[in-house]
């Protein structure tokens, strides 16, 4: 993995000024089709937005009634400075994989946020803590029980997207995109040149230019 030159907390900050739709703009010009989570996850509150590097968890349904908390605890003492959390949960739609105390622990590790392929519960709980949480939906159905942890800080893939430890995580009002960690410094510098030239484009707009003389003009829709 190439890491950045940015400082991650420049970088997050900068991330966190341009939006998943300009990201995702530049990653289609770079081939890149595939990156966008399943429009199912979305913020917990409007208004969260979230930018770091991803901490891969996985995990799968499960009766067999084993205690995995040893296995929670050692995933949440993994979890390092900056990360988001990403859990793959093989499509599950019974539990919640994530609630307060599990919010308060990451904190704790400078954790950013959570994207949950899954669901989330304590929500009162949550949201006061004002760490960004983006779910499939909610539930009071706890893990223990019904789902189990598999492993974390390993490749996973949620909705045909693939997320490896470090890639870059933004997440916004219109949902989550995955940018390769060896792109991350790249797709940003790109990402806020189109966020200025868009500034450009709705002066245009704002003086009266039709749409036929913006787009002459270098500007698009």
């Amino acid at each position: 993995m190439t890491l950045p030159q940015t400082s991650p907390v420049e970088l997050f900050a900068r991330y966190e000024r341009v939006s998943t739709a300009i990201v995702n703009d530049v990653l289609r010009s770079e081939g890149l089709l595939d990156q966008t989570l399943p429009h199912e996850i979305v913020p917990l509150q409007e208004g969260m937005k979230i930018a770091g590097f991803a901490f891969t968890i996985s995990g799968e349904r499960s009766r067999d009634g084993a205690n995995d908390m040893p296995d929670r605890a050692a995933m949440l003492e993994a979890i390092p400075d900056g990360a988001v959390c990403v859990w793959a949960t093989g499509g599950d739609n019974e539990s919640a994989q994530w609630g307060e105390v599990m919010t308060m622990a990451a904190i704790r590790r400078g954790c950013r946020g959570a994207v949950i392929d899954g669901g989330v519960r304590d929500t009162d709980k949550v949201l006061p803590q004002k760490f960004p949480v983006f779910t499939r939906y909610r539930s009071s159905n706890g893990m223990m029980g019904r789902f189990r942890l598999t492993s974390w800080g390993t490749e996973i893939a949620i909705g045909g997207v693939t997320i490896r430890p470090g890639d870059l995580v933004l997440g916004d009002l219109d949902g989550v995109i995955i940018v390769p960690a060896e792109l991350a410094e790249r797709v940003l510098g790109d990402a806020e040149a189109i966020l200025r030239h868009e500034v450009e484009i709705k002066q245009m707009v704002d003086e009266g230019a039709t749409p036929g003389e913006i787009v002459s003009r270098g500007g698009y829709f």
